[in-house]
């Protein structure tokens, strides 16, 4: 067995394991006793959790989001997003992306939980930006300049406060989640009338986020905004 076979086979081993826990977290919340319930249903030896699973509960979690994001990768490459318009593409990757854990809120939840936490909230960025990548990168992104940069931010804010509303929702096929969705790529589309503002937002975000002169160079403008989320 080749090293690329082996590493495979550890991530196909890997994702059953955390996809068999799911049953089990919304009782035990993101835990090894959830982990280990999986691994019962699995018939694997109780080691065989930290075998494939050497970073415990942060490294299935982390497994947990890039497999629903492969998912949502699946389904958007079944549509045919090249017809719509750019934010009719980011509209239904953020509702393709929640669509595919409707009935995990719980465990999403609990994931949330632990990544609210202070020392992994740089786990949670990261998480995020790798979501949100993927969601361009779908939506047919090409860029590499600065513009990369600024698409991400803007997306991020919409993808973390739908998210937000969306655990909350109880609407017929959430239908108040997507509304809430629309209008928040319609708030991004108000930020060319607030130019002056945003003018003066690299010198404040920067602290928080800790890009320092790269980040007010991402900062987005009226023409960025126009352009990446369709005017």
């Amino acid at each position: 067995m080749t090293v690329s076979e082996s590493m495979n086979r550890l991530r196909t081993q890997r994702e059953a394991l955390v996809a068999a826990a799911l049953q089990h977290i919304p009782f035990d919340g993101w835990s090894m006793a959830a982990l280990r319930s999986g691994a019962e249903n699995l018939e694997l030896a109780p080691g065989e959790v930290d075998r494939l699973l050497p970073g415990g509960i942060r490294q299935a979690i982390i497994t947990y989001v890039e497999m629903t994001d492969c998912k949502m990768v699946e389904e958007l490459d079944k549509l045919d997003l090249p017809s719509m318009k750019i934010r009719e593409r980011i509209a239904t990757a953020v509702k393709t992306r929640l669509s595919l854990v409707e009935h995990e809120k719980d465990t999403v939840r609990a994931a949330l939980s632990y990544l609210t936490l202070p020392q992994n909230v740089p786990l949670s960025l990261k998480l995020t930006h790798g979501t949100v990548d993927k969601m361009w990168v779908a939506a047919g992104d090409t860029s590499t300049d600065h513009n990369w940069y600024t698409k991400r931010m803007l997306l991020a804010g919409v993808y973390g406060s739908t998210l937000a509303y969306w655990l909350d929702d109880k609407s017929e096929g959430h239908a108040d989640s997507w509304a809430f969705l629309d209008r928040r790529i319609g708030n991004v589309m108000q930020i060319p009338k607030i130019t002056g503002t945003v003018k003066k937002a690299g010198k404040f975000a920067a602290t928080p986020f800790k890009l320092g002169a790269k980040l007010a160079k991402c900062m987005p403008t009226p023409g960025r905004v126009r352009r990446q989320f369709g005017a």
